[in-house]
């Protein structure tokens, strides 16, 4: 019966974890339904932007209240998670404060968890503030209504919840530390700059009640930690692990650089090589599967865009600052790159349901999330990649589905379109002849 505890621990641990890595799984096999890219060019750089936009925040202070009030929250996120290791131990090995060895480090470390615990409340809630009572622009557009709006909320709310009761579980420990005579297990160990102004509230209770408590915040502590850990998959705060492979496999071609169609590549190279023979069959493969020009779903884009989706924090920047949307456009990048992971999910659960094989449903991302007016809308200047905290790229899936319109089903607004038969007949996109373009010089 001793190790009753220990037990029923072990097999909480596994459960969490283990529906944790079946989720992962499908995280995974969901970006590989994309289109192959290489990103394994250049490490050092890729080491760099990984080290300095994902590890050190430097994109969020662009905004300094958004960016300090973050890194607060991503630093005590990152170090609470030493406690939690300990917390894990003696879970399984029936110990309490198993670090307590490390002396006046554990005093140390256990004194900066709690003020770190104690900024966190107040940034959350301050974001709370922004998002509820504030109510900044980009937290209250059309595109983050419904689910997107009460999941921010939850996670915050979660990390008051998880705060809260990481201080009383301290605060009732403390109280029992330094009990005359002390009780039990509780032998003195670490440094309670915070809890220690909770624990008065335990002055005259019974030790035993203290004891009960102290377990019972504890357990709620760490299986908080479990379901935030499991929530992440349904939520937008999978930036927390992706935001660093995300950083890493961004493009380091300069903003403005457009990827191009190898297939129309190579067909410009044969078309301007003086040595090719213009009535020469090209080798077919008959097993091949004819490439698509641009992207209508999820399938065509690319792993990294897929990888993107997943990755995005629904933080507005982006369409904060989109030209298009600031003038009343029905474009938002943040949308697109929400429409993006919620069509992806929908391909993965049809897998899912079907055995592991994706059945035609009749949807695609092109039209039934995304519209072409929105594509159409963007004037591709690349604010929304420029201020990006994380390195996502709403852009390169905008050019692809346009792509797709253009290439595919001659659908280009007629504008575009008398554009590119002046440049084919013109050799410019406007209707001027070539013999008088220069005329304006011989204009007083």
């Amino acid at each position: 019966m001793n190790y009753l505890d220990n037990i029923l621990f072990a097999i909480l641990l596994a459960v969490g974890i283990g529906y944790f890595v079946k989720n992962v799984k499908k995280i995974i096999r969901n970006i590989n339904l994309g289109q192959d890219i290489n990103r394994s060019d250049n490490s050092s750089e890729r080491w760099k932007n990984m080290a300095m936009i994902a590890l050190g925040q430097s994109k969020m202070v662009k905004r300094p209240i958004a960016g300090v009030l973050h890194i607060i929250v991503y630093v005590g996120f990152v170090i609470i998670n030493i406690e939690v290791l300990e917390i894990i131990i003696d879970g399984l090995f029936g110990t309490h404060r198993a670090f307590s060895f490390l002396g006046v480090l554990y005093d140390v470390l256990i004194g900066s968890f709690e003020v770190l615990a104690l900024l966190v409340l107040v940034a959350v809630i301050v974001f709370l503030i922004r998002r509820n009572v504030i109510k900044l622009k980009r937290f209250v557009s059309s595109d983050l209504k419904g689910w997107p709006k009460s999941d921010a909320n939850y996670i915050l709310y979660f990390e008051i919840v998880l705060m809260s009761l990481f201080l009383l579980m301290n605060a009732a420990d403390y109280h029992l530390q330094h009990l005359e005579g002390g009780f039990g297990h509780y032998a003195q160990a670490g440094s309670f700059p915070v809890s220690q102004y909770i624990a008065p509230f335990f002055d005259g209770m019974n030790s035993s009640l203290v004891a009960l408590l102290e377990r019972t915040f504890w357990w709620i502590h760490i299986t908080g930690i479990l379901v935030f850990l499991n929530y992440l998959y349904f939520s937008k705060h999978l930036h927390i692990l992706l935001a660093f492979p995300n950083t890493y496999f961004a493009d380091l071609n300069p903003k403005g650089q457009f990827d191009n169609l190898a297939s129309v590549t190579a067909e410009v190279k044969l078309m301007m090589d003086p040595n090719a023979d213009p009535y020469a069959t090209p080798v077919v493969d008959e097993n091949a599967v004819p490439s698509k020009f641009g992207a209508s779903d999820v399938q065509d884009l690319n792993w990294v865009q897929l990888l993107n989706a997943y990755t995005c924090t629904e933080c507005g920047r982006c369409t904060s600052s989109c030209p298009a949307n600031q003038t009343g456009k029905k474009l938002s990048p943040r949308k697109i790159m929400m429409d993006t992971r919620d069509r992806l999910q929908e391909v993965g659960k049809n897998i899912d349901a079907n055995k592991g094989v994706f059945v035609p449903d009749n949807k695609s991302l092109l039209n039934d999330y995304i519209t072409t007016e929105e594509l159409w809308a963007c004037t591709s200047c690349n604010a929304c990649v420029e201020e990006c905290p994380v390195n996502i790229s709403p852009l390169s899936i905008i050019m692809d589905m346009r792509r797709y319109l253009v290439m595919e089903q001659s659908a280009a607004p007629m504008s575009l379109n008398a554009m590119m038969t002046n440049i084919e007949n013109n050799g410019a996109p406007w209707q001027y002849n070539q013999q008088d373009r220069l005329n304006w010089k011989n204009e007083n």
